[in-house]
């Protein structure tokens, strides 16, 4: 929903039957009223709008004009947040349906997860080899996986998080894929346009490939002159892209702008909010996210919940607020793969995220309470189940780090 030069900002005090609400202070989902907008028909609208928001914005080309005395001067932030909102919502184009069960869809989320696997190796190794960029090849794996998450978000997220390996180079690229089609899977993106998401994710830092293999396993600390060259990799993958036949203008962006930061801090150009395509402002967040979970040679992993929380005390600062707000309810506050401890002392790995209730997840239990392995690993589903053995209140205590009690999902779940 654009920003019209006939709406008024104004308290909720000042509404009135008669005027056309074109925006509320918050988005539209959840709220019952129409995406499109609302007519005030009667006072019953007016006092869900007035418990609802603090000002709304009316639109008098539509509808009845307010009373100047409620009009609310607006502010730069203001206007950019809204905007900001309004481009989110412009994305939502189609809403997705689970038409496949978690167990259903694990066996073609495998099959589906070697082939991209298999296909973005082969596609590296060409690169790393002086070869040009096979997009063909890409695509086909993106398409499968793009099936796959469509008729399920948690299957294939599940199988890339205990797939994880170390070999940096293509877990980070396959990972960033995979969450870069399901989180536009939650924002309502068409099929198209993940598959334009999904394989900007997949080419984000693909410039890396063309700088010294030293610089990118280096431990210590880079000099002035490494930082410069390391993030010379957005020009070389801007230049891989532009070498390579059928790719999108969209794709390209994502390339160049994903190292941009909200508050300007970013890089090559230090663009700032909404000067970020927004493309590039989600591919951004999801970078940033798998490059903290996974297994790097010069940082240590954080498990998914530590990195959600860095991205969350991130907002408004280094990515749009909004947008990362949209990410945690599409990933969860304890992403697929996380291991948790429960306020029972159980221990267990995150299957699938509940987006309605999304501190309790369907968890699968590995250890009992006193940290010893469980003859059957079991499936508990904690927005049901409510209470312990004990009757009393059942809740995750907390995220753990990856291989916390020695366990090792990978070789519990795909031996």
């Amino acid at each position: 929903m654009s920003v019209s030069a006939q709406e008024f900002r104004i308290s909720v005090v000042g509404l009135e039957r008669g005027m056309f609400v074109a925006r509320l202070d918050r988005p539209w989902i959840g709220t019952g009223f129409p995406l499109e907008g609302l007519r005030i028909a009667d006072d019953d609208e007016i006092e869900r709008l007035r418990r609802m928001c603090s000002h709304v914005y009316v639109d008098p080309s539509r509808g009845r004009s307010p009373d100047v005395r409620h009009i609310l001067l607006e502010d730069d932030r203001v206007v950019r947040r809204v905007r900001g909102e309004d481009e989110i919502d412009n994305l939502r184009r189609t809403r997705w349906n689970v038409v496949a069960d978690f167990g259903e869809e694990l066996g073609n989320a495998q099959k589906a997860h070697a082939e991209l696997e298999t296909r973005v190796g082969e596609v590296i190794r060409d690169l790393q080899r002086g070869g040009k960029l096979d997009l063909q090849k890409l695509a086909d794996g993106v398409d499968t996986m793009i099936e796959s998450i469509t008729r399920n978000p948690a299957a294939f997220p599940w199988v890339m998080e205990l797939r994880r390996t170390c070999d940096y180079s293509y877990q980070h690229a396959l990972g960033c894929s995979v969450w870069a089609a399901t989180f536009g899977r939650h924002l309502g993106l068409e099929r198209d346009e993940l598959r334009e998401l999904a394989m900007g994710g997949l080419l984000c830092d693909v410039g890396k490939l063309r700088l010294p293999t030293s610089l990118l396993i280096k431990t210590g600390p880079l000099t002035t002159a490494e930082v410069a060259l390391l993030r010379g990799h957005v020009e070389q993958g801007v230049r891989i892209a532009e070498e390579t036949d059928g790719i999108s203008p969209t794709v390209v962006r994502m390339i160049a702008s994903h190292h941009e930061r909200h508050d300007g801090s970013g890089y090559p150009q230090g663009l700032s909010e909404l000067d970020i395509p927004i493309h590039a402002r989600i591919i951004g967040i999801i970078d940033s996210y798998d490059a903290m979970t996974s297994v790097r040679p010069y940082a240590p992993s954080r498990s998914p919940h530590q990195a959600v929380m860095e991205l969350y005390h991130g907002r408004d600062r280094l990515f749009q607020g909004e947008l990362v707000e949209q990410f945690i309810r599409a990933s969860g506050i304890y992403p697929t793969g996380s291991l948790v401890e429960l306020t029972d002392g159980t221990v267990g790995v995150v299957m699938s995220v509940n987006t309605l209730r999304r501190l309790r997840p369907v968890v699968m239990l590995l250890l009992d309470q006193s940290k010893m392995p469980l003859r059957e690993f079991k499936p508990i589903d904690l927005s049901e189940v409510l209470t312990d053995a004990d009757g009393q209140p059942l809740n995750i205590r907390g995220g753990l780090p990856r291989g916390a009690f020695g366990i090792d999902p990978a070789a519990l779940f795909l031996d």
